[in-house]
């Protein structure tokens, strides 16, 4: 397993942008998955996006073309950007984590990142002001 902490959230204002981070305590793996996955008060936690060890990237679709996932790998750091022209709303107000699945890609065999992954971090807070 590795450590994650998460860093960005706070107070945004409506129609606003974001980015958040997560720091990756150390990941020396051919294989692994990273993701980020959001829970809004009173919802289910749902897949926001994940990306794998050879860069590919996959979004829920809901919310495909609103988020860009990243990892630059000389900072250990994995970041989810909001899209300029997708502005932020309070649908997106949630906790946000993010994880990570080592020895595996984020789809392997029968495994998907959806279902779960090894190791999260503590989340950070989003919220949308008016």
């Amino acid at each position: 397993q590795v450590q994650l902490e998460e860093s960005g959230g706070g107070s945004v204002q409506d129609g606003g942008s974001l980015r958040l981070s997560c720091v990756v305590s150390e990941y020396r793996y051919s294989d692994y998955c990273m993701g980020w996955f959001r829970q809004a008060p009173g919802k289910e936690r749902e897949a926001v996006a994940a990306i794998d060890s050879d860069g590919s990237t996959t979004y829920a679709d809901s919310l495909k073309g609103r988020f860009t996932i990243s990892l630059d790998n000389a900072k250990n750091t994995l970041y989810l950007h909001y899209l300029p022209m997708n502005s932020l709303n309070t649908e997106d107000r949630a906790l946000y984590n993010c994880a990570a699945e080592t020895s595996r890609d984020c789809h392997s065999g029968s495994y998907t990142y959806r279902s779960g992954m090894e190791s999260w971090g503590k989340a950070t807070l989003v919220t949308i002001s008016s």
